[in-house]
């Protein structure tokens, strides 16, 4: 299955834009900090569903899921440290956290589908 169309694959791809959107405007002191961090969690989403979409296993593609849903996780809560530290502007509370909800349910499901086809 070619990662390309998987809508959790294409959500994911929104969400790097978004949050990169949102991360650009933050202190030039956070540039190789947290910044860096978010960045990196947010793109390893998307690249953890490519990396498991091109192992052929489905248990493979499951493992990469799973790393997928803990950079979500990861992404959220280094999201929640820059809102209090004031770095997110309001809109970030309105489209940020309900994408990476989205994405994190999205990944789930694809995860539960994926298990069902290894068993």
């Amino acid at each position: 299955m070619n990662h390309k169309d998987l809508d959790v694959w294409k959500v994911s791809i929104d969400l790097v834009t978004l949050v990169y959107k949102h991360t650009e405007n933050f202190p030039r002191s956070e540039q190789f900090g947290l910044t860096n961090q978010i960045r990196r969690s947010v793109i390893s989403i998307s690249s953890n569903i490519a990396e498991g979409s091109g192992r052929n296993s489905w248990k493979e593609l499951h493992k990469f899921v799973s790393y997928s849903i803990g950079s979500a996780a990861e992404l959220d809560t280094q999201l929640i440290i820059a809102k209090h530290l004031n770095y997110l502007n309001p809109e970030a509370e309105t489209t940020l956290f309900p994408m990476i909800e989205k994405t994190r349910k999205l990944l789930s499901g694809y995860k539960k589908f994926v298990k069902s086809k290894m068993e």
